[in-house]
This record gives structure tokens, sequence and C-alpha cells, in this order.
């Protein structure tokens, strides 16, 4: 097995790139395309048969993009992407090595009436997605972006990355209160962004104002899912450059190690089918055809073992071997609330991914995982660490129970650990993102 490039910090410096990239799960679907893109895979549609003959045109081409032969192929379905790598010769019953992320995070999004304002200003209504943390939102710069859907039913981003937006918090001399009571926030009165000055509300005019930023005709868009993104670019944090400071490391900082693991894999002789799944509505509970509570996972493993000739019974060998690391950020130890966290598990940034462990299933950890992810980190050279909640909070979750209840996969919880969990600008250190790959890359070799 030829051995993949060791991703260092210039992999860190790469995902401020991807991370500036993709201010909306739709963004990131497509910046983690036209990587894999690069790498020589190619895009299946759902609508159309899996066989075992290329398309003639990609034959004439020289790659192989039908969705049984071998090599590299995703499928995009909204904010969600599943990209898998067949090995040459790869038999129907070939266990799959599952890397799962999620390309959602908290966030402000426009509702269907976009248009609102008061007392000379012009607003944009907004609905809370996930559990941001909404005093992060404040007085911040913010743009705009995510998918347009047009009359013709396609589809077509749009990403206002510059000053546009602002949620201006009260001044202290209108709320003495709150040095003493700390901020309170009422979501529906106190979150509204300004866009503007206008005594009227003029219905249309932020959807107006999109068609042109879009190139788009006047009335063509019907349909709309957007989000505020704060436009602050990613950086290097502290003395000696050790933290990087950026939005939606939750989760974008695992979908980014998984596609540069992929392409690593991609080409090598392996034992195992490597994928990446990356799903959207994680934040809210995973229920959708593009979370990880739907169909997506499970319909294109199904059909990559169907379409390789294999039966019923290939499926149920393939799903039965197959390992999912669910990778998400986790918590770092706080220096100034150490007291929240478990005292003997305080993962520190910059000491290597975390595994997440949790005996109610919260995470879907079990010692047999934990070996699995012991053995990639020990074979890629990598530390690890582990994290448990404090017995007296209540702990998070990821997509890895789920992945493991609806497929009946193993599955092992990891990330990386982070401050500002859910915050619009979250800090990681600049070691772990590439210490998390080259883990997912050892991972992926089976």
């Amino acid at each position: 097995m030829s051995e993949p490039h060791r991703f260092d910090r210039g992999h860190t410096d790469d995902l401020m790139s991807f991370l500036a990239a993709s201010p909306s799960p739709y963004h990131a679907v497509a910046s983690a395309a036209e990587r894999l893109e690069k790498a020589g895979f190619r895009q299946v549609s759902e609508t159309d048969a899996w066989d075992m003959e290329p398309a003639a045109d990609a034959a004439d081409a020289g790659v192989t993009v039908s969705a049984a032969g071998s090599g590299g192929r995703y499928v995009l379905r909204g904010g969600a992407i599943v990209a898998w790598y067949v090995p040459e010769g790869a038999a129907p019953h070939t266990p799959f090595r599952i890397v799962g992320a999620h390309t959602d995070s908290p966030n402000l999004r426009v509702k269907p009436q976009p248009d609102t304002g008061a007392h000379g200003w012009r607003q944009v209504a907004v609905e809370i997605y996930g559990g941001p943390l909404l005093n992060s939102w404040l007085d911040r710069d913010l743009g705009l972006s995510g998918r347009l859907t047009l009359r013709d039913g396609s589809t077509r981003l749009v990403n206002v990355d510059r000053p546009l937006m602002r949620v201006p918090q009260l001044a202290i001399h209108l709320d003495r209160s709150v040095s003493a009571e700390g901020l309170k926030l009422d979501k529906q009165r106190h979150i509204l962004p300004i866009w503007g000055l206008g005594n009227d509300v003029r219905e249309g005019d932020l959807i107006a104002f999109l068609e042109e930023e879009a190139g788009l005709g006047a009335g063509q868009v019907t349909g709309w899912d957007l989000m505020t993104h704060s436009v602050e670019a990613p950086a290097h944090l502290g003395r000696d450059k050790e933290l990087v400071a950026g939005p939606r490391m939750d989760n974008l900082l695992s979908v980014h190690a998984g596609v540069a693991a992929l392409t690593a894999v991609a080409g090598s002789d392996l034992d195992c089918i490597p994928v990446l799944a990356a799903f959207d509505h994680e934040e809210n509970g995973s229920q959708s055809d593009t979370g990880a509570d739907g169909p997506l996972l499970g319909s294109v493993l199904e059909r990559s073992v169907f379409a390789r000739g294999g039966s019923f019974e290939d499926r149920a060998r393939a799903f039965a071997g197959t390992v999912c690391l669910s990778s998400d950020t986790g918590h770092a130890v706080h220096p100034n609330y150490a007291e929240r966290h478990d005292p003997t598990h305080l993962p520190r940034v910059n000491g290597g991914p975390i595994l997440k462990v949790n005996v109610n299933n919260r995470y879907a950890t079990d010692g047999s995982g934990r070996a699995v992810f012991a053995a990639a980190c020990e074979k890629a050279d990598v530390p690890f660490q582990s994290f448990v909640s404090n017995n007296s909070m209540p702990c998070g979750t990821t997509i890895g129970p789920i992945t493991a209840a609806r497929h009946g996969i193993k599955t092992v919880d990891i990330g990386v650990a982070i401050l500002s969990m859910h915050s619009a600008r979250e800090l990681c250190g600049a070691d772990d993102p590439h210490l998390l790959a080259n883990a997912l890359v050892a991972f992926l070799q089976g």
C-alpha cells in the first residue's frame, strides 16, 4: 500500500480557506465536491441507474463514474454529500469504513416573509436555527448566504460575503440591570438584524436584492434557504499562532478532514471501501431527507453493493463488517470553567483528537470501538484523549447513535476539542485539525 500524504499545519491553513468558502451547508458540500473532483471523483445521480457500465463520455475521458466500477464518486443532496472510493476488484460484500460528519451550524435563518422593520429601520425576520450562543451574534457584521430555488426548480447558491446586517445590542445606559442580572434576550424581539433605513416595509425587497446579487432576473426566485454568517475571516490567534479562531468549526472542521482523508487514500490498494458521509440538520435532530436519521447513507451503501452484483446477503455481510467514525467537535477544558468538566477527563487543545464516551448512548462508543480508534491513532502516530461529561451535567449527542441504530453499523464517536462551541466564532488548536485528518487516513485504510 502506498503511503498517503501526511498532513501538517498546511492542512489547518487549508481548513481556514474551507471555512471561509462554506458559509452555508450548500456551500460546504459544493466546496467538498470541488475538492473531490480535483482528486478524480465524479458525481453520480440518484435518479440514474447504478450499473456496471461507466458513462460513455466519461469512459472516453479515461475516468470511471459508474456507481459500480472501481474509482471515486459522490452523491449530492441539498446540504449533504456522500462520497466513496471503490478499490479495483472490490467484492460486493467488501465492508465500508465511514467517516461521518455534519455540514450545518447554529445560526439565524431567514423566515418566509423576511421583510420587516420599525421606527425607520429596515430589518430582516429571522428564525433561530439549532442552539446558537445568541450573544455571540450581537454587534457582529453579518453576511447572508444559502440557496435560492427558481421557478423552473433549479437552484442557485448565493453568498453576500460583506457587512450587510447587524443585530445591535442595547446600550448599557438603557439596560442598567445587565451588569447585575446578565444579558436577557427575547428570541422573537431582540434578534432581528437591521440592514438599512426606511419608514416603509417593502415586501419582496430582500429577495429582489438577492436576485440582483446572484445575477438573476426579477421574480425568478420562488423559494429560499438563507442564513446569516459572520464575515470576519478565520485567523490564527496567540503569541505563537498555536490557536485558530473561526466560524462553523462545529462541524466543518470534521467535514474538511474527512474530504482530505478520503482523497488521500483514494487509489490505494484497500481491503475496504472508504466513505465520507456529511449530513445536514444535525443541530436540530437529524430528521430530514438529508439528515443522519434519513435514508441517504443506507440507500447509497446498499445501491453500491447491489450495483456491483451483490445480493441482500452481500449487503448484510458488508454492513456487519462496517465501522463508522462519527467525527464532531467536543469540549476542551475551559480555563475559566474547569469545574464544568469531569475532573479526570480534561481534553486540551492541540492534545490530539478526542474519543467521546457516554454509557447512556448519547455517544455510540463502546470498548471495541475504542480499540478501533486507538489502533488508527497508533498507526498514524497521533495522540488521542478521552472525553466524558461531568455526571452532574447533561451530555450532548451526535450523529453517532443515530447511525449505529438506523444501519446496524458499529460506530465510534470522536472529534476535536474546541472552545466557544455554537458561538458565531469558535476556537481550536492549530495542530488538532491535521492530527484528526491523519487519524482518519489510518482508519480509512482499514
